[in-house]
């Protein structure tokens, strides 16, 4: 397959593409730096400079090329409400538009559990992310793409186990960031996967066995 990954150099992202690659992909992604580049290079994966902000949704179409999928990963992890709305909100849709003009059915994107630390007093600027990122969801979902959303737990760096829980609705917890990267990798490869939203957490269930559960 050829993936597109925007975010490719973010936590997830960056796991994502050395899973694919594993598997025999080819992957392409997009980055705001040179050197982000000619790291990434230095792996085997081409990336594009340019930002998505500036960038319109004919300009990203041109970057997505011939890609049979897109991913979105990359996300403001609940900063300033400016950067969340350029990213999680108008940089997805930005990109649903761009994998329509391209002619790109599939399309994937990397969201947030809605019950996401709700015992916490977040602040305006995180419940304003939280329905950024709410507001992207519905956009996709309603996008006539061969869609899917992923919403994991809490994302952290400890390595992976290699199994999950994984449905249409879980209970928020944690996750390392190489297991959300292997269930994508799973999502991408497994037909019948498409239209649902799954959400994410650590668990017991091997990956390819909780993936397949979800097949249609």
């Amino acid at each position: 397959m050829k993936i597109f990954i925007i975010g490719i150099s973010g936590g997830v992202g960056s796991l994502l593409a050395d899973e694919l690659r594993g598997r025999g992909d080819a992957v392409r992604g997009l980055v705001r730096q040179p050197d982000q580049r000619a790291v990434l290079e230095l792996r085997g994966i081409q990336a594009q400079v340019g930002d998505l902000e500036s960038l319109s949704a004919d300009d990203l179409a041109v970057v997505f090329g011939d890609a049979d999928a897109i991913v979105f990963s990359a996300g403001s992890n609940g900063g300033s409400r400016a950067a969340s709305k350029a990213i999680d909100g108008d940089g997805v849709k930005k990109a649903i538009d761009a994998a329509q003009i391209a002619g790109i059915e599939r399309f994937t994107l990397v969201s947030v559990l809605p019950e996401s630390w709700r015992e916490r007093d977040l602040g305006d600027d995180v419940e304003y992310y939280f329905a950024v990122k709410k507001a992207a969801d519905v956009a996709l979902s309603r996008s006539g793409l061969n869609w899917l959303i992923l919403r994991p737990s809490l994302l952290v760096d400890e390595p992976g186990i290699g199994t999950v829980s994984l449905g249409p609705a879980e209970l928020h917890d944690q996750i390392a960031r190489e297991d959300v990267a292997r269930t994508l990798a799973q999502l991408l490869h497994t037909p019948g996967i498409g239209r649902q939203i799954l959400e994410l957490n650590a668990g017991s269930m091997p990956i390819a066995a909780a993936v397949r559960a979800n097949t249609r």
